[in-house]
């Protein structure tokens, strides 16, 4: 922003010093009669001005500066240096390159993400409605549930939903509405419009984006061998879906200040610690969610091809680290997904294989695991054992 130094003017002429505040100065001159109202006009469009930037540079600092949850939330706190690591380390490291669509970290960009949309006073509410399972789905997720769930606080009220609002069109049909002003989030698995226009969703949350980032057990009546998919989270580690997302505005403001969700093939059948609460894993003796795996802060990322988003990525995997937060395919980040942000495109920023992924898992590290808890679901061990994994 440009500030005036100083105005002065004899009979014929007025003059103005300005400096940009990184060039020195430069002064203009103008011949005037009537050197009072040029002055008073003048210097009130350049405060004008001058306020007008100060505020689109504050806009754009907060932009780029906001997160999900508190100040002092597990997902924002930076790792110490020197953390202690976990003992079978090499055990779970040996057990992430086992992965056989690839031993390194990708990144889900285009699929099998989750798509964030802002929510505001006029945006439209609908209610939406809980999925019933079919017969097969029942068999298949070992249960005689009739539907999935919604969370207590979820059902209270219609969901404001964009227009433009699009689930994640693959299976799991993910989707995450905020309200950045009163602090409220909602979040969903098997998010689709019907025919008619309603929408259904197999889970939903909704919870403050201002508190802990993490949910409680106690609010769910849940069965050891149950999903926690009948009670509403729609991540399987029982985190919401909002926790540890790649944004695009945060990559392009150059700073990711929060810890990163992952998910591997790999992760640990009924043993999982905080913040998770629940698991989907079915490897005995594999990776427990909520475990915190850092990329080894040391590391020389110019060593690699990356492009300048991506390693504000990297330097967030070094400072805050990934929590294991679901089952997938692969060894996965998330990143938000775009579908209805016109304008928005993680091409030429992140790449899903051959930036991140380039980094060979001998460079990450499993943090010190401790209070393991010795619950969680059992429907992903049968389909395992029955070879569907």
């Amino acid at each position: 922003m440009y500030k005036v130094l100083r105005v002065f003017l004899n009979d014929q002429v007025l003059v103005f010093c300005f400096s940009n505040g990184k060039k020195g100065s430069v002064s203009y001159t103008l011949q005037t009669s009537f050197r009072r109202y040029i002055v008073l006009v003048a210097l009130s469009c350049i405060w004008s001005f001058g306020l007008a930037q100060d505020s689109l540079a504050h806009v754009k600092t907060a932009a780029g500066q906001r997160r999900f949850f508190s100040e002092s939330s597990f997902w924002n706190q930076p790792i110490p240096e020197n953390p202690e690591i976990d003992p079978q380390n090499k055990h779970y490291i040996q057990l992430l390159k086992k992965e056989c669509s690839g031993a390194f970290f990708r990144i889900n960009l285009t699929s099998w993400t989750i798509p964030v949309y802002d929510i505001y006073e006029k945006t439209p509410r609908f209610v939406v409605k809980k999925y019933y399972m079919t017969k097969e789905e029942q068999q298949e997720w070992n249960t005689k549930r009739a539907a999935y769930g919604h969370g207590a606080a979820f059902d209270q009220e219609p969901i404001p939903i964009p227009l433009e609002a699009q689930a994640d069109p693959q299976g799991d049909a993910h989707c995450a509405l905020v309200d950045w002003k009163n602090g409220i989030a909602w979040d969903m698995w098997g998010l689709f419009k019907t025919s008619d226009g309603s929408w259904k969703s197999k889970t939903g949350m909704k919870y403050s984006i201002d508190g802990d980032g993490a949910f409680s057990i106690k609010d769910f009546k849940i069965k050891n061998g149950e999903s926690i998919h009948y009670f509403g989270p729609s991540r399987a580690a029982g985190v919401p879906a909002t926790a540890g997302l790649i944004m695009y505005d945060e990559i392009v403001s150059g700073e990711i200040k929060h810890k990163l969700a992952c998910a591997t093939r790999v992760n640990a059948y009924q043993e999982h610690v905080f913040p998770a609460i629940w698991t989907d894993g079915f490897i005995v003796g594999g990776i427990p969610e909520g475990v915190v795996i850092q990329l080894d802060p040391k590391l020389d990322l110019s060593k690699f091809n990356l492009t300048p988003e991506e390693i504000v990525l990297a330097k967030a995997m070094q400072q805050y680290g990934m929590v294991v937060s679901d089952v997938a395919g692969s060894n996965t980040l998330y990143g938000e997904g775009l579908w209805g942000h016109s304008g928005k495109s993680w091409n030429g920023k992140l790449r899903a294989v051959g930036g991140i992924s380039s980094i060979p898992l001998d460079n990450y590290r499993v943090l010190k695991i401790n209070n393991r808890i010795k619950k969680g679901d059992s429907y992903t061990k049968i389909k395992h054992d029955h070879g569907m994994w």
